[in-house]
């Protein structure tokens, strides 16, 4: 059988600037490049039109396509991690596996399944940093310890940052060793199953200009303010190495923001709990109310908030929300109807194109209070005041809730935000009181909403 080594596409899904894909061509004459429709994941999503999937398959065809333009091709594999890889070993002589590193904790448990099964043949299991700048490890108190707190890891961060760090990592520039084309069984070329539906994705390539302003306008939803490549971030079909060196010219708050993806990461890598508990215990003591039909109704934007109900109206029709309105929508659902955050986070979880577990778990702890550095517990957004501040001509609202001013006013809040704010600060209090006297856990009351 013919020596190769496999390339494992998963959250990289480019050519250019792939660092585990350099390595493999460097070191490697035969590199197989594959992408495994991983059915562990794909069985948990309800919608058949998930519009993730749809995005996944248009990468893939297109990074199968540029393949073919180099004389090569791409191997496609729908089942288990475990099953493509066994399947591969039986049909190569797999010298080593080459992917980029993933932090989340069922892709730790996913390369650790990995690991141990190709360590009996001596295969070695390679994983490079890719989709973030510093990792793990990278960035870590002077006692070694993890940072908690955004703006002293921050600083550590911009401190750390060099020009090696930012560096491209082309395989175009490694001359005689493109990708050679390997013999595919046609069998494994079929569809994983999910329905075809149109969807707009925002575009990949990077708006110097609207970088360059971020800061004047990434707060006004109205407004095409941000850049929108989050779903890329998340799938890898841009670099973080290609945006950080933008930002790095162009504006300083944007870099802050690509920082804060990866406090959130590495908050999720020391402290894997997060994914299911508060960051801080004891806000898990809080007796959440989890009324189902206010759920519901914030679920479809029926809150009669008109900016809360405009932000979760753009989720439903678009999978996307823009950031200050995310901010807003998590707080009133956690803070105004004592909805336990992680049915909010869960919501957000099968709506939106961007998802990505350290971030979404970040930006709703962050809301709920629970989370590390987060918004303090008795800070509780105004949905007025904020329409005043980032909506001043209601231009978002109109947009998304068009019903008309007048009609609009008729509509009966859920509740009162005065009433709301109160009842919320008087929870929380009683929960942080509990904890204290107590000294330890108690558990908690909360689910995920299915």
């Amino acid at each position: 059988m013919e020596k190769v080594a496999l390339f494992w596409f998963r959250r990289d899904l480019r050519l250019n600037d792939n660092t585990a894909l350099f390595h493999a061509l460097k070191h490697h004459p035969r590199v197989l490049p594959v992408f495994i429709f991983d059915w562990n994941i794909l069985r948990q999503l309800r919608d058949k039109q998930d519009a993730r999937i749809i995005f996944i398959q248009r990468e893939v065809k297109k990074l199968k396509k540029e393949l073919e333009a180099r004389g090569s091709s791409l191997f496609l594999f729908h089942g288990t991690p475990a099953e493509a890889i066994r399947h591969l070993l039986s049909s190569f002589t797999v010298e080593a596996v080459y992917a980029n590193e993933d932090y989340e904790p069922y892709a730790r448990d996913r390369d650790e399944k990995i690991h141990k099964l190709l360590q009996p043949a001596g295969i070695r299991f390679e994983l490079f940093k890719d989709q973030v700048i510093f990792s793990k490890n990278d960035v870590m108190k002077d006692d070694g310890t993890a940072y908690t707190v955004f703006t002293p890891y921050m600083k550590k961060w911009r401190s750390l940052l060099n020009d090696v760090h930012c560096r491209s990592y082309n395989p175009s520039a490694m001359g005689q060793h493109f990708l050679k084309t390997p013999p595919f069984p046609d069998n494994l070329l079929k569809d994983p199953g999910f329905l075809k539906k149109a969807v707009r994705f925002p575009p990949q390539g990077i708006d110097e200009s609207l970088i360059r302003n971020y800061h004047l306008t990434r707060d006004y939803p109205a407004l095409e303010g941000t850049t929108r490549l989050s779903l890329h971030l998340r799938f890898g079909t841009v670099s973080i190495r290609e945006l950080v060196r933008a930002a790095l010219r162009l504006n300083e708050t944007f870099l802050n923001e690509l920082i804060w993806r990866e406090f959130y990461k590495m908050i999720l890598w020391h402290h894997p709990r997060v994914e299911n508990d508060a960051f801080k215990p004891a806000y898990d003591e809080i007796r959440w109310r989890n009324d189902e039909k206010e759920f519901q109704a914030w679920c479809e934007g029926n809150t009669g908030y008109p900016l809360v109900d405009a932000g979760m109206r753009e989720l439903a029709d678009t999978g996307f929300m823009h950031n200050r309105v995310r901010m807003i929508t998590a707080s009133f659902l956690v803070k105004h109807l004592l909805v336990d955050w992680r049915w909010g986070e869960a919501w957000f979880a099968d709506k939106l194109l961007d998802f990505d577990l350290s971030a979404n778990n970040g930006g709703w702890q962050w809301a709920a209070s629970s989370g590390c550095d987060a918004v303090p517990w008795f800070r509780i957004f105004n949905p007025a005041l904020q329409v005043k501040r980032f909506d001043p001509q209601h231009e978002y609202i109109k947009r998304w809730v068009p019903e008309g001013e007048k009609k609009r006013r008729q509509v009966i809040p859920l509740v009162d935000h005065a009433f709301a704010r109160a009842r919320a600060i008087e929870e929380y209090k009683r929960a942080i009181l509990l904890y204290g006297k107590s000294g330890r856990r108690v558990a908690r009351n909360g689910k995920k909403h299915s």
